[in-house]
């Protein structure tokens, strides 16, 4: 159901059947139209009023709908962190070596076509790290919340 209402009289609320589309905003004027021919509207509109200044009236999502979800994607986040984590921890130690080895490439010190080609090889795996590193740290900001979550679903009631 399509609900519609009016910036003038948002009291005014117009429902259709099925999504927010052309037709349903024409069915909504069409509503509209009956209720000011039946006097029941107290707002004048303007002249040239049509379906496109109508305004939708989306229902507000509910959290609430079930803490089961909540306790579910919680869990999804927590497990998402706990991998990232092991990745990030895995590549490390590898991915310092190659930074400290980068260095050699700002220096005037003279280096070997070999040493330029494992530094390049290397780079992927630097490249790897850091991005891990940086969706783990987005991942431990959100996994704060759903610890949060869980901590509370946690609690035994109190009597």
């Amino acid at each position: 159901m399509a609900q519609y209402t009016l910036a003038q009289s948002p009291e005014i609320i117009l429902t259709v059947p099925g999504k927010d589309s052309a037709k349903a905003r024409e069915k909504a004027m069409d509503q509209l139209v009956e209720l000011m021919d039946a006097g029941k509207l107290s707002t004048e509109l303007e002249e040239g009023f049509g379906p496109q200044q109508l305004i939708e009236v989306k229902e507000p999502t509910t959290d609430s709908t079930s803490g089961e979800d909540a306790i579910t994607q919680a869990v999804q986040v927590l497990n998402n962190l706990a991998t990232l984590k092991l990745k990030v921890q895995e590549s490390r130690t590898e991915a310092l070596e190659i930074r400290k080895a980068v260095d050699v490439l700002f220096s005037d010190k003279s280096v070997t076509e070999e040493e330029i080609t494992r530094l390049k090889e290397g780079f992927k795996v630097l490249k790897n790290f850091a991005q891990a590193n940086v969706r783990y740290q987005e991942a431990r900001a959100r996994a704060e919340q759903a610890r949060q979550v869980l901590d509370e679903a946690l609690k035994s009631p109190e009597k």
